[in-house]
């Protein structure tokens, strides 16, 4: 063999065995890294602590739902109905 032809050879043969390191890398499942492993770590212990400590809230009720509008700001622009698109 010539040593073109075994040049060739040893590139095709380091390309395919990097093509298939990036391919086994890319395909191997992901682990949870140390970070989120200790975030769910402490999440799971607050939800352990305080259950049946904490009241539950009951979204329905908000007690400013009914406020006035107490806001002087908003009544201030007495140019808020004018359109400023020419184009309209």
């Amino acid at each position: 063999m010539s040593k073109k032809t075994l040049t060739t050879l040893g590139a095709l043969a380091v390309l395919l065995v990097v093509a298939g390191f990036g391919y086994w890398y890319y395909l191997k499942p992901e682990a949870a890294s140390p970070v989120e492993q200790a975030g769910s770590a402490v999440e799971n212990l607050s939800e352990q602590a305080s259950q049946g400590v904490l009241p539950t809230i009951d979204p329905g009720s908000n007690p400013m739902e009914d406020a006035p509008d107490v806001n002087p700001v908003s009544k201030t622009n007495p140019f808020s109905n004018i359109k400023t698109n020419p184009f309209n």
